[in-house]
């Protein structure tokens, strides 16, 4: 008996990158069977990840930029992806403007921007690439975009024609914009935005009231960085002739949507499409006796766009089986079973420290599969 194979997993966080699980259940599967083939297609979801799976999904390559961080006069080391088809870039933009790069006391909306993330899109441009993919969850950022925006060449001048600071205080000081100085070959690039966030850019739902506190604003800060946005907003509908207060997902990443939106022409699609698009996962399933993914936890939430619930998604357009391996296993599996799953396994061999269970992911997933494999051999 031999099978054809497809693996398909997200990263499994602070223990395996989604390469890294392909391996390891490649390892279990040939102990199993050694005849099976065997297809790798790392995945994610469009947040952290992205660049990486893409990169080894598509036989990509990386370039590594130093560009600037969230803070003032931080400079951080980064890289952004070309898949294997030279024409399309990936960026995650938390590796330029993520709250990671900045330490908990230091957290504050009012001075972060995403001028690196603009400076990312820059060296991409300057690859010759025709698309650019970004993925922009986990900033610390609320700026509504203007940072990347003036590193695209937009100018925002205050009510005394003075150029302001591109970051979350700068908002509320916008009085004019001028693109006469926007990087000609924006418009001649196709910008996609991968994003699961469909907050408006102000407002209750909006990117300050939401975001806003885990990024440091005070409950007096979300207000002002709310006015910002609003500000922001207004002065865009008058002078570039663009609504876009209440855009779905235009709040996304502190307001980076909106930027991306209004200065790049970009789409908003959900991350897991796009990662499936990218990749030709359909094509690779169609062919396949049997889809194995995963990532470090999955419950309820998995549905809301996981990329567990995207490949079996895919999967199920062939009627292809779906076996999930997973770290962590929480409340409301039974519902994803109705949605192309067929089966999930939780990979821990023993009660112990998460330490421990992040050390021995690799080990734990070649276990699991194995013995998934020769149960799937039982006559």
């Amino acid at each position: 008996m031999s099978l054809k194979f497809v693996l398909a997993p997200d990263s499994f966080k602070e223990s395996m990158t989604a390469k890294q699980v392909c391996d390891a259940m490649k390892i279990g599967i040939k102990k199993a069977m050694p005849t099976a083939e065997i297809t790798k297609v790392p995945m994610a979801d469009g947040g952290e990840g992205t660049v990486d799976s893409l990169v080894d999904a598509t036989d990509g390559h990386k370039v590594f930029v130093e560009v600037n961080g969230p803070l003032p006069d931080q400079k951080v080391d980064s890289y952004f992806g070309i898949l294997g088809d030279g024409k399309t870039a990936v960026i995650e933009m938390a590796k330029a403007s993520g709250i990671e790069l900045v330490p908990p006391e230091k957290r504050d909306p009012f001075i972060t921007t995403t001028f690196g993330t603009g400076e990312l899109i820059i060296a991409a441009l300057n690859e010759g690439v025709q698309k650019i993919i970004i993925g922009i969850g986990g900033s610390a950022t609320t700026d509504g975009g203007i940072g990347m925006a003036a590193a695209l060449g937009i100018k925002f001048y205050d009510k005394n024609h003075k150029i302001i600071t591109p970051n979350g205080a700068g908002l509320n000081k916008i009085n004019s914009i001028s693109t006469k100085e926007l990087d000609s070959r924006i418009k001649n690039t196709e910008f996609i935005v991968a994003s699961d966030v469909t907050n408006p850019l102000t407002g209750a739902n909006g990117s300050a009231a939401v975001f806003g506190p885990q990024k440091g604003a005070s409950a007096e800060g979300v207000k002002k960085l709310d006015a910002g946005l609003t500000n922001y907003a207004n002065v865009v509908k008058q002078e570039l002739n663009i609504d876009i207060k209440d855009v779905p997902g235009s709040g996304a990443a502190g307001g980076l949507g909106a930027g991306l939106i209004i200065f790049t022409n970009a789409t908003l699609k959900p991350g897991i499409d796009i990662v499936i698009d990218a990749i030709n996962l359909k094509e690779k399933i169609k062919n396949a006796d049997i889809v194995l993914t995963g990532e470090g936890g999955i419950d309820f939430q998995t549905k809301f766009g996981k990329t567990p619930f995207g490949v079996a998604q895919v999967a199920k357009e062939f009627n292809k089986p779906v076996i999930v391996e997973a770290g962590y296993i929480g409340k409301g599996i039974d519902e994803l079973y109705q949605d192309g799953i067929t089966a999930i396994f939780g990979i821990l061999g023993h009660a112990g420290p998460l330490s421990d269970a992040l050390k021995d992911g690799s080990t734990n997933i070649t276990r699991t599969t194995e013995n998934i494999v020769r149960t799937l051999q039982i006559k």
